[in-house]
């Protein structure tokens, strides 16, 4: 993606990213196009740059088409996060979309007898073992053609926090499916599978620039002469894994990111080759029976997304509460004290610790916590 831009485009880039509405995001990006010199290296950034101005014209118009049907009701892309985690339900027409969420969630939702009528997102609650799962159905997904249901589709995933992609062994190839939704998925910057390494550039005020993480190829200079040319002279970057100087740069274009994947293959029996070396998990089902291990999709879920449950004790109960707070994986006991109440980390004295082994030790606020700890916090 990245192409050597010339001092003006990095320029009208920064406006890009300060560019708050749809509206005005459109603009800048039509400003920033007009300043891309068009040549071999530029092709894909160019590409990426009317693919995306595409996306927002039609978002800007299907929302003016809701608000009109609707007298200004307005129209939603995004759902607002509620329980645990966050999950995007995507896939493509009739894979059984909404037989999943029939299957695990409160949602009043009957399968589309119409492909592709479903445009809103539909929420539902899936709850498992005290944990709540929000699964947000997404537009069907039209393969080999762009489409407003595929942006919408693209613009839930990068909402959520990880995705279910529903494929059904019934309607043809399961593994071209994933290849082919992957593909378009990356061309918008979101990995269904995790790659070498993900940038994420946080500008910051005042001066200096932070690298967190390994950087290939390219030193602490480089990134310093790279961002300055667009303007930014105070910056945190963060790498998860590991990073050239080019991955930096699309990270200030694109922001990609990564969405934990699992996939739900509907009617598996009748696959007739086996979806390997794919790289993600894949959770076997016949949703028109509601055949489908809930107990294993969660803790899938729960090990895909590195999450952990940890539980909290009253000092004077005998027993700790059925409802976990859900950690990343490598959160510390610091964490937990500063999501139940921020006094309760202020005034910490120390932490005792139950590991799911019955082991008891006595801790401080740098303890790592484990998936199924038991925490009593004295402060």
């Amino acid at each position: 993606m990245p192409a050597n831009l010339p001092a003006e485009a990095r320029a009208k880039w920064l406006k890009v990213l300060e560019a708050k509405t749809p509206e005005e995001k459109l603009r800048a990006l039509e400003e920033f196009l007009s300043s891309v010199p068009k040549h071999k290296g530029t092709e894909n950034l160019v590409h990426w740059a009317r693919r995306r101005m595409a996306q927002l014209r039609r978002e800007i118009e299907l929302k003016r088409e809701k608000e009109r049907s609707r007298g200004g009701g307005g129209f939603r892309l995004h759902v607002e996060k509620s329980g645990d985690v966050q999950l995007a339900v995507v896939g493509p027409p009739m894979s059984g979309k909404s037989a999943l969420l029939k299957c695990l969630t409160d949602a009043n939702i009957e399968p589309d007898l119409i492909p592709y009528s479903t445009v809103e997102p539909v929420p539902g609650m899936f709850i498992e073992d005290n944990v709540y799962f929000q699964l947000v159905k997404a537009p069907s997904i039209s393969l080999g053609k762009e489409s407003d249901m595929n942006d919408i589709a693209i613009s839930i995933v990068r909402n959520a926090d990880g995705v279910l992609l529903v494929l059904d062994c019934l309607s043809g190839d399961a593994k071209w499916q994933f290849n082919a939704i992957s593909e378009m998925m990356l061309d918008d910057g979101v990995y269904l599978v995790k790659p070498r390494g993900i940038v994420k550039v946080e500008p910051k005020t005042g001066m200096g620039i932070q690298v967190i993480g390994k950087l290939v190829g390219a030193t602490h200079s480089d990134i310093v002469k790279l961002l300055t040319g667009y303007r930014i002279y105070g910056a945190v970057i963060y790498i998860d894994g590991e990073a050239t100087l080019d991955d930096v740069e699309d990270a200030l274009i694109r922001s990609p990111v990564y969405k934990p994947t699992i996939i739900i293959l509907n009617n598996h029996d009748a696959c007739r080759e086996g979806l390997t070396n794919l790289n993600v998990p894949i959770i076997p089902a016949k949703l028109s029976e509601c055949i489908i291990n809930r107990a294993v999709l969660a803790e899938t879920i729960l090990r895909h997304l590195d999450l952990i449950r940890v539980y909290t004790k009253e000092p004077w109960s005998s027993k700790p509460t059925d409802k976990p707070f859900i950690m990343r994986r490598g959160s510390t006991v610091g964490d937990l004290a500063q999501r139940i109440h921020s006094d309760l980390f202020r005034n910490f004295k120390y932490a005792k610790v139950w590991s799911n082994s019955g082991f008891f030790r006595r801790v401080g606020l740098n303890y790592v916590l484990n998936d199924g700890d038991v925490v009593e916090i004295h402060a």
